[in-house]
């Protein structure tokens, strides 16, 4: 009977001692952690809104009038976060949008989008994807620099090269769903940022 008590009084002290490590360690690290999220946010936000000084979060998605009939009418795209992209005196130059799109071949691909008040689109950048290598990896390569200053209701990709007016893209040869996907998720973001700004 002792044995137990003093075998159980030695895992209480080691799991107390332990759980006050911990506690320790995650207070120290809490702040350089957030500071490391906060700059990859920025980062982010900067490779596709470039002439911004500075972002801060924007109102979250899903407390947006217009979100519910955004779903509704984009059940494969989420918007997951909005940033107000600012200049340097404060005021608003427009948002960055991360968007989810659940119809890629591999799964999901989740981008950033820039765009300006005027509509125009100022840069798309791929946050995550699981497509094919070679093929819908392509997409940061084929697929991202077309959408650069562009302005367009919506945007329709061309097969086998050729686009030529302003609201095309050509498609990645070989991959035809991740470039319908990525589409599809661009004119998502796109009437999202016209339903709510």
């Amino acid at each position: 009977m002792k044995t137990i008590i003093k075998d159980a009084l030695i895992l209480f002290a080691i799991t107390a001692v332990a759980g006050i490590l911990l506690a320790v360690v995650n207070e120290i690290t809490k702040d350089p952690i957030e500071a490391q999220k906060r700059a990859a946010v920025e980062a982010a936000c900067k490779e596709v809104f470039p002439e911004a000084a500075s972002f801060r979060e924007g109102e979250k998605p899903e407390t947006a009038a217009a979100y519910a009939s955004f779903t509704e009418k984009y059940p494969k795209d989420t918007v997951d976060e909005v940033y107000e992209a600012l200049a340097a005196d404060g005021s608003v130059l427009g948002v960055v949008l991360n968007i989810t799109n659940k119809e890629g071949y591999g799964g999901n691909i989740r981008f950033s989008m820039g765009v300006s008040l005027s509509g125009t689109l100022k840069g798309v950048s791929i946050l995550e994807t699981s497509e094919t290598p070679g093929l819908g990896l392509q997409a940061a390569d084929v697929l991202v620099p077309q959408f650069k200053d562009r302005q367009a209701e919506s945007f329709v990709y061309v097969k086998g090269g050729g686009a030529s007016a302003e609201n095309e893209v050509d498609a990645i040869s070989s991959a035809t769903i991740t470039t319908r996907a990525f589409v599809n998720g661009v004119n998502a973001g796109l009437d999202y940022f016209r339903m709510v700004y």
